[in-house]
C-alpha cells in the first residue's frame, strides 16, 4: 500500500462500540506468535529509583530494522491485545520490539511501593531513554495508545530540552488529550465505564495485598464511577488538592504540544466513544506533526476487515521504514 491510504472498514465492523471492543479481543491473537517466544523479562530503573516491567524481544538473524517501544493505555499492559498484535506485525517485519508496562500496570505492582499516577512522566521518559540506548545502530520508535498516546506527546515535547538522539517518530493511537472529558465519556457509558472499574479495582486489590500497611481501599470499592473513585484516592494518597489540579497534571490541549521536537503521528477517529474529536481541531502543532482523523474506528480499533487486522499497523510499518538507511 501507499504510505497514506484511507482507512476503510468492513460495512459490518464499522460500528465505534464494536471496533473498541475488538481492539482488546484475543481472538485477535490468534495463530503464531514469535513476539511471545522471544520475549523476555526486563527490569528497567528511572532516575528516581522507580522499575518498571518491561518485555523485550531482540529481532534475531537478519539486521534488525531498528526498535519499537509500544506503551498500552490506562489499565491494560504489555499483553494487551492490541499491543500484542502490533508487537507480532512489527516483529514479523524485521524490528526488535519492547514492550513497557507503566507502574502498576501488567505483573508490576511489587515493584513500587508508590501508586501509578497519569501525571508520572518523568519515569516513563526515562524508561524510553534507556531502552532507546540498547538499540546501538538502528533507529527507534515509540507507539503509544490511549493514555499511552498522551505520553508518547509528552514525551516528544520533553525531548525539546533532553532529546534522546535515536528516536525518530513517535505514533498516538486514539491519544487522551483532555483527562476529564475522556473520564465524563467513560462515566457515561455503563459497559466501558464496567469494563474500567472492574480492572482498575482489580489492580487496587493486588497493590493493597503486597503494601497493607500502606493502602486500605476496602471502603473506596463501593462507588461506582471512575471521577468519584479517582477524586477519594487523590485526596487520601496524593499530593494533589483537588481531581482538577491532576488532570491539569497531563492535559494537552490548545498550543501544549506547539514546540515538540520528534515527528510524531497522531491517528484519531471521528466516533471515539472516549475522545472528544473536537479537542483535536483545536490543538495547535507544528510542521512535525501529522494528525490522521478517521470517520471511523472507535478506540484503539481501526480495524479494517473480518481478519480483525487494525489498519494502523499496516500504514506504521510504511511509515517507519522510510528511515531505513
Amino acid at each position: 500500500m501507499k504510505l497514506w491510504e484511507p482507512y476503510k472498514p468492513a460495512p459490518l465492523l464499522r460500528g465505534a462500540f464494536l471496533q473498541t471492543f475488538l481492539a482488546s479481543s484475543k481472538i485477535r491473537l490468534l495463530g503464531r506468535n514469535h513476539l511471545d517466544k522471544t520475549s523476555e523479562e526486563m527490569i528497567i530503573t528511572a532516575g528516581d529509583g522507580t522499575r518498571l516491567l518491561g518485555l523485550y524481544s531482540r529481532h534475531e538473524g537478519k539486521k534488525s530494522k531498528g526498535l519499537v517501544i509500544l506503551l498500552h493505555g490506562w489499565e491494560g499492559s504489555a499483553t494487551s491485545t492490541y499491543i500484542q498484535s502490533t508487537g507480532r506485525r512489527f516483529f514479523n517485519s524485521g524490528y526488535s520490539v519492547f514492550r513497557l508496562n507503566m507502574r502498576d500496570h501488567g505483573e508490576s505492582h511489587h515493584l513500587n511501593k508508590g501508586m501509578f499516577y497519569s501525571t508520572l512522566l518523568d519515569e516513563v521518559f526515562d524508561a524510553v531513554s534507556f531502552i532507546s540506548s540498547m538499540e546501538k545502530e538502528g533507529p527507534v520508535f515509540f507507539v503509544g495508545f490511549s493514555l499511552g498516546g498522551n505520553f508518547g506527546m509528552r514525551i516528544a515535547r520533553k525531548c525539546s530540552e533532553k532529546p534522546v538522539d535515536n528516536l525518530k517518530h513517535i505514533v498516538c493511537i486514539s491519544p487522551v488529550l483532555d483527562p476529564n472529558k475522556a473520564t465524563i465519556k467513560i462515566d457515561d457509558h455503563f459497559l466501558i465505564k464496567k469494563y474500567f472499574l472492574r480492572k482498575w479495582r482489580r489492580s487496587l486489590k493486588k497493590k493493597q495485598a503486597l503494601y497493607p500497611d500502606i493502602y486500605d481501599f476496602s471502603d473506596l470499592f463501593p462507588i461506582n464511577t471512575i471521577m468519584g473513585l479517582t477524586d477519594l484516592l487523590l485526596k487520601r494518597y496524593s499530593e494533589y488538592s483537588n481531581i482538577q489540579e491532576y488532570f491539569k497534571g497531563y492535559t494537552l490541549i490548545n498550543d501544549a504540544v506547539k514546540n515538540i521536537s520528534v515527528p510524531t503521528t497522531m491517528i484519531i477517529s471521528k466516533d471515539d466513544p472516549i475522545i472528544p474529536i473536537e479537542d483535536f481541531h483545536s490543538l495547535k502543532t507544528n510542521s512535525l506533526t501529522n494528525l490522521l482523523i478517521h470517520e471511523y474506528g472507535g478506540h484503539n480499533g481501526f480495524i479494517e476487515g473480518y481478519l480483525l487486522r487494525s489498519w494502523y499497523e499496516r500504514y506504521m510499518v510504511r511509515l517507519f521504514g522510510q528511515y531505513q538507511a
